[in-house]
């Protein structure tokens, strides 16, 4: 899903966090209306103290029990998550391929979606090193991080569960560095801004040249900042097309800064694996 200024962003009524944002934030859950069936998702504020680097904590719960599972599909976006789930913890890096996760049983974990730019002042080393991949919780927070999970499974509802992983992330103690800051705000420019459709522009927007732009995004980032702009345009398309029924394909690819068409539906499939009508089909046949 995708935030926009004034739109409540939930998928059930009991979601306790409204972002104090105003730029887009790409989510890209595809069929949210089945998905609203399938969980319950809420979204909570980090402790003050990891204001600067943590957007917000997700909370999931489904329950399969007696159900087929089911393939939730989510678009890639460019926030590390870490997450505490049963058998599917772990730090995952920005992404490049559509992310699908199998629910079955009976479930209830945490995730941390960490600011675009913010989340290297914890891995010790380039974002880039961990883009397109997952790695062990106690790789990057230590063996702390086992007993946060067991907390996150064992708890009795969303403040334990918020309250032991800002514990965690709040044991060591880190500071945004300057590069750090300039990154996150360049992330920013993209999702406040969708007159950015170029790297040029962005540099622009930021005084940075085309190469500083490149490092700064490789080592904080963690994707070209190229693909950092893709991955709004896309999902605002993604949205689009659920939301607005039958689309005039060439006036959509315009409206998103595409010199043309067949540029726009290739750039689609890149990111989904679908073109547009066949993103809009299934989303469709799974929400009937």
């Amino acid at each position: 899903m995708i935030q926009t200024p004034g739109r409540r962003d939930v998928l059930n009524e009991r979601d306790s966090y409204r972002e104090p944002v105003t730029h887009r934030i790409p989510r890209g859950i595809v069929a949210e209306a089945t998905a609203r069936t399938v969980f319950t998702l809420t979204r909570h504020p980090p402790a003050p103290e990891l204001a600067d680097f943590v957007e917000y904590h997700w909370i999931l719960r489904w329950d399969r029990r007696g159900k087929p599972p089911y393939e939730q599909r989510v678009l890639p976006n460019l926030s590390v998550h870490v997450t505490f789930f049963p058998g599917a913890s772990g730090v995952h890096g920005p992404a490049h391929d559509v992310f699908s996760h199998r629910l079955t049983g009976r479930v209830q974990g945490l995730g941390v979606r960490f600011r675009p730019g913010t989340f290297r002042a914890f891995l010790g080393g380039p974002v880039r090193d961990i883009a397109d991949r997952a790695v062990p919780l106690a790789d990057v927070f230590g063996a702390a991080a086992v007993a946060a999970a067991e907390s996150v499974r064992t708890a009795d509802g969303d403040a334990q569960m918020v309250g032991a992983i800002d514990n965690l992330l709040m044991a060591n103690p880190v500071g945004l560095s300057p590069a750090a800051q300039v990154a996150a705000e360049a992330v920013e420019s993209i999702a406040r801004d969708p007159e950015i459709t170029r790297v040029a522009r962005l540099c622009a927007d930021t005084g940075l040249t085309t190469r500083s732009i490149q490092r700064l995004f490789a080592e904080h980032v963690g994707v070209a900042p190229k693909w950092a702009i893709r991955i709004y345009r896309l999902n605002d398309a993604a949205q689009r097309i659920v939301t607005e029924g039958d689309l005039d394909y060439a006036g959509l690819a315009v409206r998103l800064g595409y010199s043309d068409q067949s540029h726009f539906i290739r750039d689609f499939r890149t990111v989904t694996g679908q073109s547009p009508a066949e993103y809009a089909r299934t989303a469709r046949a799974a929400e009937r």
